[in-house]
């Protein structure tokens, strides 16, 4: 099956799979998320070794197979990257800051369920609150989407985030 043409190939989607599964483990490791990760890994190494063994078997008689690799590990990083923006796992905590806009945001994100805490903050033109919400990510484009049509100006910041305690999804109002 990996010899001749379809070999690299062959050898190329192999490294799609096991490099996009290396990125998402990676995520649900720092999101510590240990059994899932490990689950993961398992058959991230599984499809690893099998491509590795076509390659050292096959290297001699087809170098077109260490392009195959080269190529699978390339496109498996932005495969992999895809699909976690897809996935969204985890949380991230948005600070916002608009220099006229502050309230009516706030109260707009809380009346659309999103938990908000407002901070009076000083800058240079002066004073104004500042916005900070950890969300989902899969609800992250909504909230930007939703401070935007508020204020297209406003200053979003976006750190991943790993509530420790205390978290509660959605406004307590």
């Amino acid at each position: 099956m990996f010899e001749g043409v379809f070999g690299p190939v062959i050898v190329g989607l192999l490294r799609v799979c096991d490099v996009s599964l290396g990125t998402l483990r990676t995520i649900l490791v720092v999101q510590g998320k240990k059994y899932l990760a490990g689950l993961v890994g398992f058959f991230e190494a599984a499809i690893w070794v099998i491509a590795i063994s076509q390659i050292f078997q096959f290297l001699n008689d087809n170098p077109w197979m260490v392009l195959g690799y080269a190529t699978g590990y390339g496109l498996g990083n932005v495969v992999g990257i895809w699909l976690e923006q897809q996935i969204g796992l985890g949380f991230v905590q948005v600070s916002i800051v608009s220099l006229l806009k502050s309230d009516e945001i706030a109260a707009e994100m809380r009346s659309s369920s999103f938990g908000v805490t407002s901070i009076p903050a000083v800058g240079l033109t002066g004073g104004t609150n500042m916005i900070m919400s950890v969300v989902d990510r899969k609800k992250l484009k909504g909230m930007i989407k939703l401070v935007e049509s508020i204020d297209p100006k406003a200053f979003i910041s976006v750190q991943s985030s790993l509530p420790y305690r205390g978290y509660r999804p959605g406004a307590r109002i």
